[in-house]
C-alpha cells in the first residue's frame, strides 16, 4: 500500500520536475570546452611553449589569416604578455602542486626583444579563496581535489599575477617537469651557463660553473636546486632564466621550428604535462607578431622584492624600486628601466 502511494505521489509531482535539459546541456558544454583546450595543447601546446614565452621569430611559419572578426582585443602595436608556470611533480607526487617557476615574458609593442620576468614563488600576495599567501599557493588553491587540474591552477594563477603586475595576460602554459624533461630530450639537451657551481640536494650531480649541456633528468635536477644556493630560491629563478635561453637557442640551431618532421616530433614530446591558454591571444595571431622581433635573446628581469622575512619564509614587494617597475611594465617602458638599472639585469649566458 506504502509502495503504491509513493508511486502515486511521483506520478503526481512529476510534471511540476524542472527540465534536466539546460543542465544537460551545460554540461556538454563545459565538457566540450574542456575537450577542446585539451586537444589544443596536445596539438599546439610545445609550439606556444617555445614560439609565445620564449620569443623565438619564426619567419619560415606563415599561418593562415584568421577572419577578422575572430580576432582578439590585441591590436598588432600593442605589447603581449605570456604567462609560463612550472610545476614540480604535478600529478606524481601529489603533495608537489606548487607552482616552483612563475615567468611572465613581456613583448613591447615595438618588438625589440622578449623581456622574461620571473616573479617569486614566495612573494606574499592575496589569492582568492585563501587570503595572502605565497603566489606559489595559487596554483595549488585552483588545482584542487578530486582530482589534478592544470587548467584551473593555470587559471587562478593567471589572475593573480594580472592583478599583482597590472597588466592583462595574453596567453600562457604549464608545463610540469616530466614535460619539460621530455622537451629537453627532444632537442637532444639544452646548453645552460652557470656563473658558480651547484650541487644538486636530490642526486650527487655537480653543475660546474660555465656552459655545459644537459639532458632531460639533468635539467629537471638544475631547476629543483635552491637549499645551497647563496640566494635560495632566487637564484633557481634565475637558473631557470638561462633554461630557457639555452632552449630558445637550442631550438633555433636545430631548426626545429620549420622542419616539419621535426616539429611535429616535438609537439607531441610533453605529452600531458603541458596545458595552454590562448583563449584571449589565437596561436595564428601570436606567430604572425613573433617574426617581427628585432631580437630573440631575452633580457632576464626580476620582480623588485625585500629579503625573506619570518618563519613563513615569504618575500614582499620592495616598496622602493616595485611600483617605478610596475610602471616601466604596464606602461611598456621596461627598455628605459633596464638603461637606468643594467645591475638587475641577469645574465642568461
Amino acid at each position: 500500500m506504502i509502495e503504491d502511494d509513493l508511486r502515486a505521489a511521483f506520478v503526481r509531482h512529476e510534471p511540476l520536475t524542472p527540465s534536466t535539459g539546460p543542465l544537460r546541456a551545460a554540461i556538454d558544454r563545459l565538457a566540450a570546452t574542456r575537450r577542446r583546450r585539451r586537444q589544443r595543447f596536445q596539438a599546439a601546446g610545445v609550439t606556444l611553449a617555445l614560439l609565445a614565452a620564449l620569443g623565438v621569430g619564426v619567419p619560415q611559419l606563415r599561418p593562415e589569416r584568421p577572419a577578422e572578426d575572430s580576432l582578439p582585443s590585441v591590436q598588432p602595436a600593442d605589447p603581449l604578455n605570456v604567462l609560463l608556470v612550472g610545476v614540480d611533480g604535478f600529478g606524481e607526487e601529489p603533495p608537489y602542486r606548487l607552482a616552483d617557476s612563475i615567468l611572465l615574458v613581456h613583448i613591447p609593442a615595438d618588438r625589440s626583444r622578449p623581456y622574461l620576468i620571473s616573479l617569486p614563488r614566495d612573494l606574499e600576495v592575496s589569492v582568492p579563496g585563501r587570503g595572502t599567501d605565497k603566489l606559489s599557493s595559487a596554483f595549488f588553491t585552483g588545482a584542487t581535489e578530486p582530482r589534478p587540474d592544470l587548467d584551473a591552477g593555470y587559471d587562478l594563477t593567471r589572475r593573480v599575477v594580472a592583478d599583482l603586475t597590472g597588466v592583462r595576460v595574453d596567453a600562457g602554459a604549464v608545463l610540469t617537469f616530466t614535460g619539460l624533461r621530455r622537451i629537453t630530450e627532444a632537442v637532444d639537451g639544452v646548453e645552460v651557463c652557470l656563473p658558480n657551481e651547484v650541487r644538486s640536494s636530490h642526486s650527487r650531480r655537480v653543475f660546474p660553473a660555465g656552459c655545459q649541456r644537459l639532458d632531460g633528468a639533468a635539467s629537471v635536477d638544475l631547476l629543483r636546486q635552491r637549499r645551497y644556493l647563496p640566494d635560495g630560491a632566487f637564484d633557481r629563478d634565475r637558473n631557470a632564466q638561462r633554461y630557457v635561453a639555452g632552449l630558445i637557442r637550442r631550438a633555433v640551431a636545430q631548426d626545429v621550428l620549420s622542419n616539419p618532421v621535426r616539429l611535429t616530433a616535438l609537439l607531441s614530446a610533453a605529452g600531458e604535462g603541458l596545458t595552454i591558454d590562448d583563449d584571449g591571444l589565437p596561436l595564428t595571431r601570436l606567430l604572425r607578431v613573433l617574426p617581427e622581433l628585432k631580437s630573440v635573446e631575452p633580457v632576464g628581469l626580476s620582480l623588485p622584492v625585500g629579503p625573506l622575512t619570518g618563519n613563513a619564509w615569504r618575500v614582499r614587494l620592495d616598496p622602493k624600486q616595485s611600483p617605478a617597475f610596475l610602471a616601466a611594465l604596464s606602461e611598456d617602458r621596461l627598455a628605459q628601466w633596464v638603461a637606468q638599472h643594467p645591475e638587475k639585469v641577469n645574465a642568461v649566458r
